[in-house]
């Protein structure tokens, strides 16, 4: 019996209907539809409208649908991660509302917060736990409600998130297929470029911190642009070159969708032309730990058993990574 690896053998997505367009945030705030796409490559994001929703209901759609589509029991999950930076609140882990919502009841939860690197991160975890080879059937989520923590009268940040949740079911295979390696780095120092003022243990939420607007996202543009364009492309790179893999081998580079500029800079590096990089930026922005989840879904009648995928991201923390995975299963 060979090595056991942990394989995707499902995915599913969920986004909101509501559909918040370039035209619709020109009337909010001092942007345009010119504007944002020629600095970012965004016509339109999802947002999740209604009285108390969040994260959890975003997850609880696309681990149903996972389900569904697998014909899998939810008594049959061993575990459950669910990648947020939105959780509902500060507790319970939202991945715990999600197993509740989504009848999941024989397997424990937890939450991983590495913002848009969220989905790597907890992909990689969850890979280990199955190669332990006592965990047979584990499902990563990646869901953000942005919208909660977005700012829209802040023309530089509002026309960049949305909403959505992927979801995937890991379950072993001792063929060569799934999650081969992973490369992943952190920099805590990035922090004061890219974060949540307030809200935390440092700064808790006060009449102050919520009238200074310090519970939305603060991003120096500039500077979390120059980070990432290199340390994005540079890690897809790496793992490249660490595992003698050439542009022809690749069938897709699946990046982070943050922003169209970068996404190009790294398939350029790579060495791959455009039509080997999945792109769907246009119609959901960036939705943090969605976005790879979400890529992969849309995209999944396109891959076949054997493709080989590098999987790359960058985000706040700062947090950046890549895995090489190959894809385990044909189209329907």
């Amino acid at each position: 019996m060979g090595k056991i690896r942990a394989a995707i053998t499902g995915i599913h997505a969920w986004v909101p209907d509501y559909r918040l367009t370039n035209f619709e945030l020109a009337r909010m705030v001092d942007t345009s539809d010119e504007w944002i796409m020629q600095r970012v490559g965004i016509k339109e994001r999802r947002i999740l409208k209604g009285e108390g929703l969040g994260t959890s209901d975003l997850g609880e759609m696309a681990v149903k649908g996972l389900l569904e589509k697998t014909g899998t029991s939810p008594d049959e999950i061993d575990l459950l991660i669910c990648a947020t930076i939105t959780p509902d609140m500060a507790f319970p882990a939202t991945a715990n509302i999600i197993s509740e919502k989504a009848g999941i009841k024989n397997a424990f939860s937890f939450d991983l917060a590495a913002a848009c690197s969220g989905f790597l991160f907890a992909l990689q975890t969850g890979a280990a736990y199955i190669e332990t080879g006592r965990y047979k059937k584990v499902i990563i989520v990646g869901a953000d409600k942005m919208s909660s923590i977005t700012d829209y009268t802040d023309r530089t940040t509002c026309p960049l998130f949305g909403d959505a949740a992927g979801a995937v079911l890991l379950e072993p295979a001792t063929e060569d297929y799934g999650v081969m390696d992973h490369i992943f780095h952190v920099d805590g120092s990035g922090r004061k470029y890219l974060h949540l003022k307030a809200g935390g243990s440092v700064k808790p939420p006060s009449h102050e911190t919520i009238e200074a607007k310090e519970h939305f996202i603060y991003q120096e543009g500039q500077a979390v642009f120059k980070f990432a364009v290199s340390n994005m492309a540079d890690v897809a790179a790496e793992i490249m070159q660490r595992n003698n893999l050439k542009p022809e081998d690749i069938a897709f580079l699946v990046p982070h969708q943050a922003n169209l500029r970068i996404i190009d800079a790294t398939g350029r590096r790579m060495g791959l032309p455009p039509e080997k990089v999945m792109i769907n930026i246009e119609n959901y922005g960036n939705t943090t730990a969605a976005t790879i989840p979400l890529c992969l879904w849309e995209y999944e009648k396109k891959l076949k058993k054997g493709d080989v995928l590098i999987l790359a991201a960058f985000g706040g923390g700062f947090t950046w990574g890549s895995i090489f995975l190959k894809w385990a299963y044909n189209p329907e």
